[in-house]
Formats: C-alpha cells, sequence, structure tokens
C-alpha cells in the first residue's frame, strides 16, 4: 500500500479500511492505551513494588541477623561474664581512696627492707584521673647498691597492688652506691560520686 493510498483513506469509514491499515490502527491504538496505563497507573504500581521489595529485602536481612545473634546469645553472655569476671579480678588490684595510704607505706617499706635509703618520696599532688581510676605518680630517688635496687624493683612488680616503675634514671655516687630517681605509678578506682563527676564533666565537654 503506497503513501497515496493511506492518504485516500476515510476516517469516518474505518470499517472498509483494507486489513493492512486496520491492524496498523489497532496496533496504535493498542500502544497509546499500553502507554497510558503504564503513565497513569503502572508507573506508580512499579515504584510501589520496588520499594516493597526493597523493604522485603531489609527485614530479611534484620531477620537474619537477629537469628544470628540469637543463636550465639549463650556464647555472648558468656563473653560478658567472663569480661565481668576480668573486670572484676582487675578492679581488686586497684586500692580505693581510703586505701592509697597503706599503699603508699608498703611502697616506702619496700625500699627500707630491701636497705635503700629514700632521698625522696613525694607523691605528687594532682591525680590524673580517667573515667574509672585515677594515678597517682610519687617522684622518688632512693640510694643503695646494685643488688638491692633491683630486689626493689622486683618487690614493686610482685605487689598484689598494680604499681608500676617508670622513667628510671640511675646514676652512679659514692662508695660504688647507685643514686635511682624514678616515679611510681599506682592507681586506685574512683567511687561513685567520683565516677558521677566524671561523666557529667564528659558530656560537658561533648556540647
Amino acid at each position: 500500500m503506497t503513501l497515496d493510498d493511506l492518504k485516500s483513506l476515510d476516517p469516518n469509514n474505518i470499517g472498509n479500511w483494507p486489513i493492512a491499515p486496520r491492524l496498523g490502527l489497532l496496533l496504535v491504538g493498542l500502544l497509546c492505551i499500553v502507554f497510558a496505563g503504564y503513565w497513569f497507573d503502572w508507573q506508580g504500581q512499579l515504584a510501589d513494588l520496588e520499594k516493597s521489595q526493597n523493604k522485603e529485602e531489609q527485614l530479611r536481612q534484620t531477620f537474619l541477623d537477629k537469628k544470628r545473634q540469637a543463636i550465639n546469645l549463650e556464647i555472648y553472655k558468656k563473653q560478658l561474664a567472663e569480661i565481668q569476671d576480668s573486670f572484676g579480678t582487675l578492679l581488686k588490684q586497684l586500692p580505693n581512696k581510703s586505701e592509697m595510704d597503706a599503699l603508699l607505706t608498703d611502697i616506702n617499706q619496700a625500699g627500707l627492707g630491701r636497705g635503700l635509703q629514700f632521698e625522696l618520696f613525694r607523691p605528687d599532688p594532682h591525680e590524673k584521673v580517667e573515667e574509672f581510676y585515677a594515678e597517682l605518680p610519687i617522684h622518688i630517688r632512693i640510694t643503695g647498691n646494685y643488688h638491692e635496687l633491683g630486689a626493689f624493683a622486683s618487690d614493686i612488680a610482685r605487689m598484689p597492688r598494680i604499681v608500676t616503675l617508670s622513667d628510671i634514671n640511675i646514676n652512679p655516687v659514692k662508695d660504688g652506691a647507685l643514686s635511682m630517681d624514678g616515679i611510681v605509678k599506682t592507681y586506685r578506682y574512683l567511687d561513685e560520686n567520683e565516677m558521677a563527676e566524671q561523666k557529667r564533666a564528659a558530656k560537658g565537654k561533648k556540647k
């Protein structure tokens, strides 16, 4: 069918058109209906379907995550109990505020018991306060021979409380003796009021 044949078709008498133009017009109408349906109705439904599919995938992943957590719940509880036990053991190695004087006396006696002479034993007036404990540095200067100093360091390491030696500087003095300068650090845990104050200070810094 030529272009002239198409121009000669009567739009008011479509029933008498040849089969090919009628099929073409039917196809165009069908495409228009499909497009209109997509544009005015199906497009929104497809978007909703995609959202629902995404939500379903998220819910499925959430379910799988919770299922894994539920399966491992007993393991997590056991690990938490072990952590709490370990923390409790470490906490017992920290004296409270009222026990600090006794600990300082023990450190002093550890040196005197080894025959050392204290030329300086000065606890720092300012504690370094952390989240749940405070660090107290003690500046010391002691004099003795090599073996006495070594035995003192060993005694410090074996104390039931956590006590460390740092910033050690050893120099010879007269008659073969040695002078050791250093910092003994000991720690104590904070009481409830001090920890509450730390939390308030931390919140103030965040603001």
